[in-house]
């Protein structure tokens, strides 16, 4: 099994390379491409035209078997070369050999009265915007009421960034559906890359999963299988100290549903105490919503760290409603110089934007910090998202900072300082809504409480947040998804021999 790893464009020529290294013909690999692109079809869709458009390349190759399994099987098709025949190389040139149908030039009347199209134009091997007829194929695919099959990525798309490439002004075929080899590449996961996929099938062409020991990828789709052994489950022994006692920095009066919001996740997550350190002035309001989750004044950042003396507290978050203020800051400093854990998101983040090194040199490698992307602009700002693409942004600011970053959004990024990765996929568009982000932050505070790593921790509560989206549903409030921990977590740990059991079946 190779899990929920994700290979990079050069990881997957070397995945080919060592696969032929090892004894498999290269040739083989193509003709199992191919036979798998030609079995999705025949199971996804009723015979009908199909077009079949081949690149110049070995995606092109794998277009040629498809085509051929799919004539041989009794389907109407069409081919079209971008290209001359006579320049197709190796692997490519074989199969094209191979089919016995004609092979048309590649122009937009090809797509006549097609029921069906295969895009095996360009896959992982893209490196630049397409134009020329590459691009005004792609353009006259899109206009085409026929559904496309993608051969290993949407031609246009960036396997490593899930851009367009070209950005804007480029161009990318819109799939219904993908079929790629091996593993997924972060280009399936990232969006817009995971948009214009469709639905992703992984076929098997023979690459040894050994490959993967030798090289040793770092990015991974975020599953659990990433982060099972380090998520912490009490035993019969523990008691609430033994779980770790999570303390919330509120903002001041009229802002202090934020810290709430970030404290009942985290005591849903699994902290054994949870203390909001608020100020006298708000103290009344916190104190008017809270039963579970304690109570402390702390005025000041020296309020806060003569709090957090108490070794018993083993993390603490800022941020959420905390205000963009030098206080906020000196708050923060407070908690990096204790003992305890950090959980750093929002305001925290943004009040150190014209001193970043302040904030990089007193973290530690098991804190955590949680920027949207404009907080991550604030912090970061020679980083650059859009040129780098979110992964290799969100590790090298992992790397600069010392800490754990998840950078959020619809397909949030969790990055480790030692060059690890998760792509969160399965968050619903219902989170797009106040206050979950700090549910967010509370929930990888409660798990940072108990002992988790930064990196599983992150990766974990990432993935919590988009299971409790799904739980919860369309018309979601932020409240909402701390109330659905509990259902989420049954059904995570519970085995699914007891499962079956506890169904009846």
């Amino acid at each position: 099994m190779t899990g929920p790893v994700l290979l990079t464009a050069a990881e997957m020529g070397r995945a080919d390379a060592l696969a032929v290294k090892s004894g498999v013909a290269s040739a083989s690999l193509m003709e199992r491409a191919g036979e798998g692109v030609a079995a999705a079809v025949m199971r996804g869709w009723s015979k009908r035209p199909t077009v079949v458009l081949c690149g110049p390349g070995n995606n092109g190759g794998d277009g040629f078997v498809a085509a051929r399994k799919l004539a041989e099987a009794g389907w109407p098709v069409r081919v079209g070369l971008l290209g001359e025949r006579e320049n197709l190389k190796g692997d490519a040139g074989l199969m094209a050999g191979l089919y016995g149908g004609e092979i048309a030039p590649l122009t937009p009347a090809l797509l006549e009265g097609a029921g069906l199209i295969v895009d095996a134009l360009f896959g992982t091997g893209l490196s630049r915007p397409l134009d020329g007829a590459a691009r005004a194929m792609v353009e006259a695919v899109n206009a085409h009421p026929a559904q496309v099959l993608a051969v290993d990525l949407p031609s246009g798309i960036d396997a490593d960034t899930g851009d367009v490439a070209g950005g804007d002004a480029g161009a990318a075929i819109r799939a219904a559906r993908t079929v790629t080899f091996f593993v997924k590449k972060p280009g399936h996961v990232l969006f817009p890359g995971r948009a214009l996929c469709g639905a992703v099938e992984v076929v098997d062409i023979g690459i040894p999963f050994s490959t993967l020991e030798e090289i040793r990828p770092r990015t991974f789709e975020n599953q659990p299988a990433i982060w099972a052994r380090e998520f912490l489950r009490p035993g019969f022994s523990a008691h609430k100290y033994s779980r770790g006692h999570a303390a919330v920095v509120s903002g001041g009066r009229l802002k202090t549903g934020a810290a709430r919001l970030a404290a009942r996740a985290a005591l849903r997550a699994g902290a054994g105490l949870v203390t909001v350190l608020t100020p006298p002035e708000a103290a009344a309001e916190n104190a008017a919503h809270l039963t579970a989750v304690m109570l402390r004044e702390a005025a000041d950042a020296a309020g806060v760290a003569a709090v957090l003396e108490d070794r018993r507290f083993t993390a603490a978050l800022i941020g959420p409603g905390a205000g963009v203020e030098p206080e906020t800051a000196r708050k923060t400093l407070a908690i990096l110089r204790a003992g305890a854990a950090a959980v750093l998101d929002a305001d925290a983040l943004t009040c150190f934007a014209d001193r970043p090194e302040a904030l990089f040199e007193a973290l530690r490698e098991g804190d955590i910090l949680t920027p949207h992307a404009g907080e991550f602009a604030r912090l970061f700002p020679d980083i650059d998202i859009a040129a780098l693409g979110k992964l290799e942004a969100a590790r090298r600011a992992a790397a600069r900072a010392g800490a754990t970053v998840i950078l959020k959004g619809a397909d949030t990024v969790v990055a480790a300082p030692d060059g690890r990765a998760a792509i969160n996929v399965n968050a619903p568009p219902d989170l797009a809504t106040a206050g979950s982000g700090d549910v967010l932050a509370g929930m990888a505070l409660g798990l940072r409480a108990q002992g988790t790593p930064g990196f599983e921790t992150a990766a974990a509560a990432v993935w919590l947040h988009g299971a409790c989206g799904q739980a919860a549903g369309p018309g979601l409030i932020a409240e909402d998804l701390p109330e659905a921990l509990p259902q989420v977590l049954r059904a995570l740990l519970t085995p699914p021999e007891a499962a079956k059991d506890e169904g009846g079946s």
